[in-house]
């Protein structure tokens, strides 16, 4: 099979012909019809993730194809299925798993960060009874690749952890693929949502999907500064703030930019590159807010976010920017961190 690989961390990007994987017993192979661009594929070719140990590394987490080959075990899946998973894939043993909760099962895997992802024609995916996802009819493949990661993440950011209800003021602090999933889904549970970025055309793609206030964070603007613009504009602060990017500046942002008793949802990764980043826990305390974490989303909870896709209540398609091939895609990787985002980047490997 064709695949995106790198062979050291920060190393050169090429596409080339690997082995093409085999089923393990309880799991799939899915030939890869598309796969989104995510910073933290990022992260992993720049070596903040612990989990990748062994090279040639193909990334790529959030696909979307149909199933090629079946191992050993599974039950519930054919050759020919359309599916999609999440980044996480959990065990399908433990308790958590059994509770509902694969995104924090203790064994999880996950393409392109312990073992090959999906910048490949060809992906293992491991407990296909447990991670699998029926794409719909009518959603297409394009659309379903960001469910895996980033739309699925910020459904469940906003709907499961912060709980977000119809009135309330939510900032969503970078407006990248994550960012305005985030923006689309608060939006649609009836808040007003206020989006911040350093990038006008991701602001203008944030009002597309749905915000109806804007703050420009230009490059070096103190945090509270910017905080203190979404007060201006949000009736006192935000009941709900996300962090979209995952840095010490977004991160204090979208705190700072709460009222008190507020909700800080942490989506965007935040590396410990140079030491663990500070978080202004003087403020969390002062105001008495909540701090929660949210880590992608378990397959159980995909079916209460796929029908509003089908109705059309949300619609992840509106976010894919472009599709590339792989090649481009080598191109494109080492550059994600500094680029402009306004949208979702998707691979198509069969190009």
């Amino acid at each position: 099979m064709r695949a995106l690989v790198f062979d050291s961390f920060g190393g050169p990007v090429d596409v080339r012909d690997l082995p093409a994987p085999e089923p393990p017993a309880g799991g799939v192979v899915v030939r890869v019809e598309a796969t989104g661009l995510c910073l933290s594929d990022w992260h992993a070719w720049a070596g903040h993730d612990p989990d990748i140990t062994v090279f040639p590394h193909v990334p790529g987490h959030e696909l979307a194809g149909t199933v090629a080959a079946v191992g050993a075990g599974v039950g519930r899946w054919r050759v020919g299925d359309r599916v999609t998973a999440p980044f996480v894939c959990g065990c399908g043993r433990c308790g958590w798993c059994r509770a509902g909760d694969a995104q924090v099962c203790p064994d999880q895997t996950q393409p392109g960060f312990t073992h090959h992802g999906s910048y490949a024609e060809l992906v293992v995916l491991h407990a296909a009874d447990t991670n699998l996802v029926a794409v719909p009819d009518g959603v297409s493949s394009a659309a379903a690749a960001g469910l895996g990661c980033r739309f699925a993440t910020a459904y469940r950011a906003v709907a499961h952890r912060a709980r977000v209800d119809a009135g309330e003021q939510v900032c969503v602090v970078g407006a990248g693929g994550v960012g305005l999933s985030a923006v689309m889904v608060a939006v649609a549970r009836g808040a007003r949502v206020t989006a911040v970025d350093r990038n006008p055309d991701a602001l203008a793609a944030a009002r597309r999907a749905g915000a109806d206030r804007t703050v420009l964070a230009a490059p070096g603007t103190p945090a509270d500064e910017i905080a203190a613009r979404v007060h201006d504009l949000s009736d006192g602060g935000a009941h709900v703030a996300i962090d979209a990017v995952g840095s010490a500046a977004t991160c204090a942002t979208a705190i700072h930019a709460l009222l008190r008793r507020g909700r800080h949802v942490q989506v965007g990764l935040l590396p410990p590159v140079d030491g663990h980043p500070p978080v202004p826990m003087d403020r969390v305390i002062a105001w008495e807010l909540d701090v929660l974490g949210s880590h992608g989303m378990a397959a159980s909870d995909y079916p209460e976010m796929l029908a509003l896709v089908a109705d059309g209540t949300l619609r992840p398609q509106d976010l894919v920017e472009r599709t590339v091939d792989l090649e481009t895609a080598a191109t494109l990787l080492p550059t994600l961190h500094d680029a402009p985002r306004a949208g979702i980047t998707v691979l198509d490997p069969r190009r």
